[in-house]
């Protein structure tokens, strides 16, 4: 190497991002032999042994070759590991003493002092044999002199840092052989040289972060030399280790932010406390974002820059791992995280500037999931990314709000404004998505550009998240987002929108007994009702948040003071009442009965003195309060009194009540305790505490899905009938809490034989309450009737029947219990089953009558006899039409399935009849082979055992044609071990909408292209061609789609459907991974 030669430029031979390995000597070469080294030396793996008890990796080595130059050698204090060269190598194919002892072995002097002066160590001489070059050379000296020579004179005592490769360009078995010897040396030397310089590097980097509470320590000068070996490890394609650096920097700023939120702050934060003035949100679309690490270099970045910065480089590496839904899971965390961490730090961020930065980074990091999964693995994934969807949609409610987008008169000036600097403070939009139709960037802008492309926006987002919410299971998530739609509906004066989603929420609440959202949600109900002109529902929830105490005062007079205007307004028809229910307005405490046995003799008068406690906010004046009196005649009525009042222990006549609680049908009593634990988390240094608190460990039981099978909201009640049997007292004034009201009465009957009359006390009550179900088995037919003993007295039951009053020919009513004979015993009930056989068409509807005698069971015979207690009902639509039939099979290879596991779940709905009267409605239509209809399937699971994932729903169209059947194949993954019962699976009628405009889209694009096959014939092959459906797959559990009308969704009568799967039970055995539950609060 001549000094007086101008320095050529390094020659890059490979890409940047590879360890740099440099090259002397002869440059030709090595050119030579380029390709064959840069491809064979990463196809062998190295294992890797690190420092500090690390395990060893298997690692494929790439190296960048680059001439040698001085210049490229670390100067002292640089701690760029990417521009580290790792080794130099000097290549000579000399085999002349005379041009060695001339030039080379200079030469070869120059570069090794030149190593020295830089303390380079890591270094191999490579001498290339030629045979054709030594046919021509005469002066030459045998190949083990000259290699001798150069080992005498320069590894002395590092021997094999001299290697001879032969013959590189041949293909022969000595070559091979050359070659591989030469390629284990050199990976070697590379593998040593990593491992020796990145252990002191991690050292250095370790010294440099113990330093972090001296004055002058920089975070910025800390995280580009972390970031320099996290460079290093993506470089190795040791994406892990590189994922490492970048979470440690994560944590150790994180930390700080909170020191500094109690106190103990650092004075490099200031630089992260400036003012946010742009606000472009995320930039996953590129590897490194430079322009953001150069502004942490020069420590100009704000928090949002650092934040952005550190999960995009987060984002490649996971990436890069094939972890995309970690991403999603990352990144919600991030985006509440920043929002905390900008008021921890006091940082002035403009109104609705952190809503857009939100909003943009949510939609850039669902596209960026989107661009490197299909749409089967996003599908699947749903409960990954919904958080995501989710919280954009509430940013984007927010700036709509913000910038007068959803008020009745649209944007003001000052809206306008607000909107200009808002968008102003998005900048450019960037060009790696510049041509992209559905960039982040253009539907912010878009959205915010009118208040029709709002509405469109925010509608689509709402829908999209609420559906996804309700396909894996999350109601209650679904309703909240529901909520936040009423509430916009209300806003745009669209009240009939609004009722669904409210109703639907509260019914949610009441059912988990959430007691604020409750109230919350009662409150905007009672609006919309109010605006939809409902007048008793609104009277009805008027009464119940007038008495809910967790509302104000002034909120609580506010709706009794509606119930009472309502109330003194003359009424437009006189004949029709409104019956609110009593438990909201007053609550009955206790009754009083003087004398206190409650028995008065002949012309005594008893007195019965209620105390009932109001629960409305001010005093309330009613006109009368009447008490219903029940009147029955029976032999030694004063002795049954005596012992009721001795049973019940009364002190004084006086008789309490126990208090009403709220009405939630689920009891609080019935959730398992709380297993509450202490946590402590130790620092590992030196065993400090640092953080501590207390976990649940049954939080899986306490936070499971509730669901009720009775009614959300207490029964209104029945009016009191006018008539005699009735205690009035007139112009009450209720108080609020307790008040005191006096009833007294005399009661005389006048018997025929005596002049005198006396004062009794009768009671009547009706003995029983009867109610009738339709069951099914297939397509047999049973009604069952229960007939329930309200007395205190036993009865014998006898002659019971059931006839059709509709005298129907063909019907027959066979009765299946074989006793004509039967007691039934106070407070029990006692079921009577007919089975319903016809020969032709069933009729639409039975109009039945059952009646049954009854006398009392005790020995005492009656004087008189009693007529049989009837009881007359209908029933409709009990002809079976369809089969329901749900079986699960386990993955593939597996016995059984597992907990976590996707599972098959296939649904067959069977058509058993031909086309019957009952189906000729709007959603029958006529082809040339047969007449179809559209049902709708819905598979749901209210015990939470499963999961569904993808679609849970679709609209399928059903030849009315005996046998017609239909497939469906889905995925649902259980979520707990044990034998589990199938999802559900209900069916709707999908009956068109009414359009005046013919330009709307028809039903039959929502069809789903499953699977369909009519047999008529039981031998005959299924014609899987007989119907062709056209459109995409749509899912109908949403109410809108786009501003499109959409079709009525009718209920099937239970009769119809008959689900032979109902009460199957699936093995599930659990799985030998352990999981973590997460709980996010909010």
């Amino acid at each position: 190497m001549d000094a007086s030669e101008e320095p050529l430029p390094p020659v890059i031979y490979t890409m940047e991002n590879k360890p740099i390995v440099t090259c002397a000597g002869d440059q030709n070469l090595f050119t030579s032999v380029y390709p064959t080294l840069s491809q064979q030396l990463p196809r062998e793996p190295m294992e890797w042994r690190r420092s500090y008890g690390r395990a060893p990796k298997m690692i494929h080595l790439e190296s960048n070759f680059v001439q040698f130059k001085e210049e490229l050698l670390p100067k002292e204090g640089n701690k760029a590991l990417l521009t580290f060269p790792f080794l130099h190598i000097y290549w000579t194919e000399c085999c002349d003493t005379e041009v060695y002892k001339a030039t080379v072995k200079d030469d070869l002097t120059k570069w090794q002092n030149v190593l020295k002066a830089h303390s380079s160590v890591d270094w191999l001489i490579v001498i290339v044999e030629n045979d054709a070059k030594k046919k021509n050379k005469t002066n030459i000296l045998p190949r083990t002199s000259i290699v001798d020579k150069i080992r005498n004179d320069f590894c002395n005592k590092q021997s094999d840092r001299c290697v001879v490769l032969s013959d590189p360009l041949k293909d022969s078995s000595r070559t091979q052989e050359s070659w591989n010897a030469f390629l284990t040396k050199l990976r070697t030397l590379l593998l040593m040289s990593f491992t020796k310089n990145l252990g002191k590097f991690e050292d250095d980097m370790r010294t440099l972060r113990e330093k972090r509470t001296e004055p002058g320590w920089s975070f910025c000068e800390y995280f580009m030399v972390q970031e320099e070996l996290a460079f290093v490890f993506e470089m190795l394609q040791q994406f892990e280790d590189a994922l490492v650096q970048y979470d440690e920097l994560d944590a150790l700023f994180s930390q700080y932010v909170v020191n500094f939120g109690a106190g103990d702050g650092a004075n490099w934060l200031t630089f992260f406390c400036q003012p946010v003035k742009s606000w472009n949100g995320l930039i996953l679309r590129k590897p490194i974002d430079m322009e953001k690490r150069e502004s942490i270099q020069r420590r100009e970045a704000t928090l949002l820059d650092l934040r952005s910065y550190l999960f995009s480089r987060q984002c490649t590496l996971l990436l890069f791992l094939q972890r995309p839904w970690e991403v999603a899971q990352r990144a919600l965390e991030l985006l509440h995280n920043c929002v905390q961490e900008l008021k921890l730090l006091e940082v002035s961020v403009p109104p609705g500037a952190l809503d857009c930065w939100v909003f943009l980074s949510c939609l850039e990091v669902l596209q960026r999931i989107e661009g490197c999964c299909d749409r089967a693995q996003i599908d699947s994934n749903i409960a990954h990314t919904v958080g995501l969807w989710s919280y954009a949609t509430e940013k984007l409610k927010s700036l709509g709000y913000l910038c007068g987008l959803v008020s009745e008169k649209g944007p003001n000036s000052e809206d306008l404004n607000r909107t200009v600097d808002l968008l102003a403070g998005l900048g450019a939009e960037r060009p790696e998505t510049a041509n992209t139709a559905q960039s982040p960037y253009k539907k912010l802008k878009e959205a915010l550009s009118s208040v029709e492309a709002f509405e469109k926006h925010y509608l689509d987002l709402s829908h999209a998240t609420i559906e996804m919410y309700t396909s894996i299971g999350r109601i209650r998530s679904a309703k909240f987002v529901g909520k936040d739609l009423a509430e916009f509906y209300m806003r745009k004066k669209a009240p009939q929108k609004a009722e669904i989603y409210l109703q639907g929420a509260l019914k949610n609440y009441l059912a988990e007994g959430w007691a604020l959202p409750i109230t919350h949600t009662r409150k905007q109900l009672a609006e919309c009702q109010k605006h939809l002109g409902q007048i008793e529902n609104y009277l009805q929830t008027s009464s119940l948040l007038a008495s809910d105490h967790h509302l104000t005062e002034e909120e609580r007079k506010h709706f009794c003071q509606e119930i009472l205007d309502f109330a003194s307004q003359p009424s437009d028809s006189p004949g029709h009442k409104i019956v609110l229910p009593m438990h909201s307005f007053a609550q009955l405490r206790d009754l009083h009965f003087d004398p206190s046995n409650a028995v008065v003799h002949v012309g005594g008068v008893l007195c019965v003195e209620i105390t009932m406690y109001s629960q409305m906010p001010v005093p309330v004046h009613v006109e009368q309060i009447v008490v219903n009196v029940h009147f029955s005649i029976e032999k030694n009525s004063y002795r049954k009194t005596a012992e009721w009042l001795t049973k019940h222990k009364t002190s004084n006549g006086i008789i309490n009540f126990p208090p009403e609680t709220a009405p939630f049908p689920v009891s609080q009593n019935s959730l398992p305790a709380l297993e509450l634990y202490e946590m402590f988390e130790r620092s590992p240094s030196d065993n400090s505490l640092n953080t501590t608190g207390i976990i649940c460990r049954n939080v899986h039981m306490l936070l499971r899905r509730q669901e009720s099978s009775s009614s959300l909201e207490m029964p209104s009640g029945v009016a009191l009938e006018e008539g005699a049997h009735v205690l009035r007292c007139s112009h009450v004034t209720l108080e609020p809490g307790a008040n005191q009201i006096t009833f007294r009465t005399q009661v005389s009957i006048d018997c025929p034989w005596s002049i005198y009359s006396t004062v009794i006390a009768l009671t009547f009550s009706v003995p029983f309450r009867t109610t009738h179900s339709l069951l099914s088995s297939g397509t047999r037919k049973y009604v069952q009737v229960c007939v329930q003993n309200l007395s205190e007295l036993d009865f014998q039951l006898s002659d019971s029947y059931l006839v059709d009053t509709g005298d129907s020919t063909d019907l027959q009513l066979v009765p299946l219990n074989t006793q004509s004979q039967q007691p039934i015993y106070s407070k029990q009930s006692v079921f009577f089953v007919w089975e319903l056989k016809w020969t032709e068409e069933p009729p639409p509807s039975l109009h039945c009558r059952f009646s049954v005698g009854f006398s009392p069971a005790s020995e005492e015979q009656l004087s008189i006899s009693l007529k049989p207690y009837t009881y007359e009902f209908k029933v409709e639509n009990f002809f079976t039409l369809y089969n329901v039939k749900a079986e699960i099979f386990p993955p593939s290879g597996m016995e059984y399935c597992r907990t976590g596991s996707l599972c098959s779940l296939e649904v067959l709905i069977t058509r058993l009849s031909d086309l019957l009267e009952v189906d000729k409605d709007e959603a029958l239509t006529e082809s040339d082979e047969h007449f179809s209809t559209k049902l709708m399937y819905e598979v749901v699971d209210n015990s939470s055992n499963w999961a569904v994932c993808g679609k849970s729903c679709g609209v399928i169209s059903m030849p009315v044609a005996a046998r017609a059947t239909h497939r469906v194949h889905m995925e649902v993954m259980p979520l707990f071990a044990g034998y589990l019962p199938l999802p559900d699976v209900r069916l709707f009628k999908y009956l068109p909408h009414h359009s005046a405009h013919s330009s709307q889209l028809d039903a039959d694009s929502w069809i789903e292209n499953d699977s369909l096959s009519v047999d008529k014939h039981g031998d005959d092959q299924p014609d899987s061609s007989s119907l062709k459906s056209r459109g995409s797959v749509h899912s109908a559990c949403s109410s809108e789609h786009k501003g499109l009308p959409m079709p009525r969704l009718q209920a099937l009568p239970a009769g119809q459907v008959f689900n032979s799967s109902s009460g199957t039970q699936v093995l599930v055995i659990p799985s030998q991974d352990d999981h973590v539950l997460e709980v996010s609060v909010t």
